[in-house]
């Protein structure tokens, strides 16, 4: 399973909502997608939406690169130990990598 957090500033607010728009209209492969959280939570250094996939066998992460509209995107694994999965090593960025506030993770 991996998680992929696009995010947006807040005058990027209705860019987020087209590609979140898109992601559920077209995207089959998604197990879970949440709304859009337009404040800062958890490591996250931007306000973000969330997807969760069970894998990329279809594709996902080549398909939201074409479909970001420039937003950047941290993608990361789901292990168990939120502080390794989003370790440098572990993650993938599409577009601008903002880095994430690891010690609010344990």
């Amino acid at each position: 399973m991996f998680h992929a957090h696009v995010y947006f500033d807040l005058a990027e607010q209705a860019k987020a909502q087209r590609v979140q728009q898109k992601i559920a209209q077209q995207r089959h492969d998604v197990q879970a997608m949440f709304g859009l959280v337009p404040r800062l939570v958890g490591p996250h250094l931007k306000p973000m939406f969330e997807v969760h996939l069970a894998d990329n066998s279809h594709g996902f992460i080549e398909w939201l690169d074409e479909h970001r509209e420039g937003l950047s995107v941290l993608i990361h694994p789901v292990s168990g130990d939120d502080r390794y999965d989003h370790s440098q090593g572990q993650v993938l960025w599409l577009g601008e990598t903002l880095g994430v506030n690891l010690a609010v993770l344990r």
